[in-house]
């Protein structure tokens, strides 16, 4: 089985899918080009711009093809007429969509495994083909995809005896796994995030200087005092001819 290489597209579409905000795109991308073609199709790992404007075209596609988010209608992720090259025309959705699930173990290091229903798959992804043609190629798009597929208890479960009504374990085979940065991309993110965060607060610094302290408006209550208690009959109570509010006046 041919193993299958991810292009422009598809990562454009996982940022769609997965709602990656834009500001983060770009280390999302050089995360995917650092990986070469273990990951990328060759073309793309020759240059990081020229793999970047790739990303964007493909984005400005989508947008315009009416794939936003996950509520998105995955058959817009591929142009008219466009041709599967993993699975059978028929079953195209569920190509698209195994490649964005791949994506986002290959992206999150951390999450060992995501949990699907391949059976309910079917009537969400829209496929209307025999259910042997649909299992035949749940099992081509997980082998050409370097998924393995467990059962609820983590042993493994082979595709190619059905495809049962509830929900099965998919991960990275092993050995694609061990082929990626073992780094955690996510951990890294963060990191880099505060990294920049500290370098414009000290640019800041020295452009506009240290923000002065705001002086206390209200004085400070003497250590050692104690709380006066208005119950103590012991507290003289300032003498005030007014009458209060429900209370009869004394007389005088």
């Amino acid at each position: 089985m041919r193993k299958y290489i991810y292009n422009s597209r598809d990562v454009a579409a996982y940022f769609k899918y997965f709602s990656v905000p834009s500001y983060l795109e770009v280390s999302y991308m050089q995360y995917i080009f650092n990986l070469g073609n273990k990951v990328l199709a060759e073309p793309l790992t020759r240059d990081f711009e020229s793999f970047k404007r790739e990303v964007y075209r493909e984005l400005y596609f989508l947008w315009a093809n009416g794939f936003e988010n996950e509520k998105a209608d995955i058959s817009k992720m591929t142009a008219d007429g466009q041709f599967s090259l993993i699975c059978d025309q028929e079953c195209i959705c569920l190509e698209s969509y195994m490649k964005l699930i791949c994506l986002h173990l290959i992206f999150s290091g951390n999450l060992p495994y995501i949990n699907l229903n391949f059976t309910g798959l079917m009537t969400q992804l829209g496929i209307k083909c025999g259910v042997e043609l649909y299992e035949e190629n749940c099992k081509k798009v997980c082998e050409s995809l370097q998924l393995v597929v467990s059962d609820a208890f983590g042993k493994p479960f082979d595709l190619s005896l059905g495809i049962p009504d509830e929900l099965l374990r998919v991960a990275l085979s092993p050995e694609f796994k061990a082929g990626l940065d073992t780094r955690n991309f996510k951990e890294t993110l963060r990191s880099e995030q505060m990294n920049w965060l500290k370098d414009l607060k000290d640019k800041s610094f020295k452009l506009f200087g240290s923000i002065p302290q705001r002086k206390k408006t209200t004085k400070s209550r003497t250590t050692g005092s104690k709380p006066k208690n208005y119950r103590d009959p012991a507290y003289p109570v300032a003498k005030n001819s007014a009458q209060p509010k429900g209370t009869p006046k004394p007389g005088k």
